[in-house]
């Protein structure tokens, strides 16, 4: 039994965040790698910044290669949850010089890229239709929801959920699957109650009997203002108290004790001045849950 303990223990995946904040900071903006333990076919989660994470992780000596180089070979495709700039400008800069692979996403999103950036106004069609001449860098792959797709070039597949970020924009939720080892990645959103909304509702009713049976490894999901912002002012987002309301309607569905040190990655922190500490007090001070939350840093690797 002692020698079978330690490989329950392993990780799963390996986490390397290229970008944290939710504004403001150009060079550290919502990215997150991951791969399964021990690979580097890595998949990105959203791209607001790459190269910038990518120089950084290197600093901390997560990676030995070149920038460029890590991300050309070693991201193998994209994941976009919704095509605001602060989620897609390092994949946009950083095409040039990118290697052919895919982008996955809802088709809101897909046809935002394609439409208002890879148009050869906004910058070069570096996607697979629109304006020609596409360039055919980029396929962009479309996802049904609740629908399982490989992820090419890697060993993970993903589901995609709609997310709501203040309505009627959509965002979305990817579920990351390796092995039957599972992360949960959203994308920017509001709470159910504040977008009048059952999205999150959905994605929850799933993720109950993964967490029950301990295959899910992370939750990352946003907390961009502290409690103090106007409902009015909030605009698709999550202050610590309804990312807590909500983290509640996921334990009603599961119990305290499978919720007990759950690891809850919290992102899109927005680095207005004293705002980050004080969402970090907020949420650290009303964690009745007893979640696992984990701050993210930019460019320090993370296991689950």
């Amino acid at each position: 039994m002692l020698l079978a303990l330690p490989a329950l223990a392993q990780p799963s995946f390996t986490v390397v965040p290229l970008g944290v904040k939710g504004g403001l900071q150009e060079s550290n903006l919502s990215a997150y790698l991951v791969a399964p333990t021990g690979s580097s076919s890595y998949v990105c989660l959203d791209a607001g910044t790459v190269y910038s994470g990518v120089e950084k992780a290197i600093s901390n000596k997560v990676f030995f290669a070149p920038a460029g180089e890590v991300v050309r070979t070693q991201i193998k495709a994209y994941l976009i949850s919704h095509a605001h700039l602060d989620h897609v400008s390092g994949l946009l800069l950083g095409a040039p010089d990118d290697t052919p692979k895919s982008i996955y996403g809802l088709p809101s999103c897909l046809s935002t890229i394609q439409n208002d950036y890879f148009n050869w106004r906004a910058w070069p069609n570096f996607g697979s239709g629109g304006n020609p001449p596409a360039l055919q860098k980029y396929q962009l792959r479309e996802l049904v929801t609740r629908q399982e797709t490989p992820i090419e070039n890697t060993a993970m597949r993903v589901q995609a959920f709609a997310l709501s970020h203040g309505k009627p924009y959509q965002s979305a939720a990817f579920l990351v699957r390796s092995g039957s080892s599972y992360l949960l990645y959203l994308g920017d959103t509001g709470a159910d109650a504040v977008e009048q909304s059952q999205n999150l509702r959905v994605v929850w009713q799933a993720m109950a009997p993964l967490i029950k049976a301990h295959q899910l490894k992370a939750i990352f999901i946003e907390a961009s203002y502290p409690n103090t912002q106007p409902e009015k002012q909030l605009f698709g987002h999550l202050t610590p108290a309804l990312l807590l309301q909500e983290m509640g309607a996921l334990g009603q569905l599961t119990s305290p004790a499978a919720m007990r040190g759950l690891p809850v990655v919290i992102t899109h922190l927005k680095p207005s001045p004293g705002n980050e500490a004080l969402i970090k007090k907020q949420l650290t001070e009303a964690n009745k849950l007893q979640l696992k939350l984990v701050f993210p840093e930019q460019g320090k690797r993370l296991e689950f």
